[in-house]
């Protein structure tokens, strides 16, 4: 079970889906330590209250996995005084700027032609082996920044579900937690108070209809099936973990122990 930070969530009213990833055990009987490793959503929007509460956790870097078209529609993050900022942009979990416009934008016709029948949650399946096959020098640079000196750190994208999300799990992967508290910390995003809000500009009566919404929900759900593909595409492609991180992230030994000491009791 995911220990949270005592009183966070309620003070943070423009930072969604905040957590710390402390307590979750490993597979040799350790635990992630608490104030170590934190993700959310993007911090664009954080109140002057949210901004405090955040730089009293004693941050050295915070990784922003958004890429330019998500920070020309949210903002940039605000600024965290002596918190090193480093964006590495992802692939986005729904091929890019084009589809999130028509996810906003599209008529009820044009969204069942994209999303109906399985195509939305296949969509974000695909999106996720991409990541893992794709951004092997981003994940490589985040966990070697995270050996060397970048803790304690927060990972967010834009609604910290999806690239923060895989992003956060490939690090719980490389210091040995198990694969079921991997999935259940993931899983936490679908709580209601952590959700992505769904934004719509169509004036329309179909804009935010229950036939939308359902096409839709496969986009802002966390969902096992999508972190599972991650995981198979690992598999898939380099036969193990333990092969997957050291010659598809090029992490040694030291590296990997060194992260254990940083991020584990």
């Amino acid at each position: 079970m995911t220990q949270q930070v005592p009183s966070t969530e309620p003070e943070l009213a423009g930072v969604r889906n905040f957590r710390d990833v402390g307590g979750l055990p490993t597979v040799d009987g350790r635990r992630v330590r608490a104030g170590r490793l934190f993700r959310s959503g993007h911090l664009a929007h954080a109140t002057e209250a949210d901004a405090a509460f955040l730089s009293s956790l004693g941050l050295h870097t915070v990784f922003d996995f958004r890429n330019a078209a998500d920070q020309r529609l949210e903002g940039p993050d605000v600024t965290l005084p002596g918190v090193r900022n480093v964006n590495l942009p992802l692939t986005d979990p729904a091929d890019g700027a084009e589809f999130w416009k028509m996810v906003r934008d599209g008529d009820l016709d044009q969204l069942r032609a994209l999303l109906s029948d399985g195509k939305a949650a296949g969509r974000m399946s695909s999106s996720y082996r991409t990541i893992i096959k794709e951004r092997t020098a981003e994940h490589s640079q985040v966990l070697h920044a995270l050996a060397e000196d970048s803790v304690p750190a927060l990972m967010h994208c834009a609604a910290g579900k999806d690239r923060a999300g895989l992003s956060i799990a490939v690090t719980l992967l490389a210091v040995g937690v198990e694969r079921d508290a991997i999935e259940a910390d993931y899983l936490e995003s679908n709580a209601a108070h952590r959700r992505y809000k769904v934004q719509r500009s169509d004036d329309s009566p179909s804009a935010m209809s229950p036939e939308v919404m359902e096409l839709l929900n496969p986009l802002f759900d966390a969902r096992a099936e999508y972190l599972a593909a991650a995981f198979e595409t690992i598999e898939q492609t380099w036969g193990d973990v333990d092969t997957y991180l050291s010659e598809g992230l090029r992490l040694s030994g030291g590296t990997r122990e060194r992260l254990r000491e940083r991020l584990l009791d």
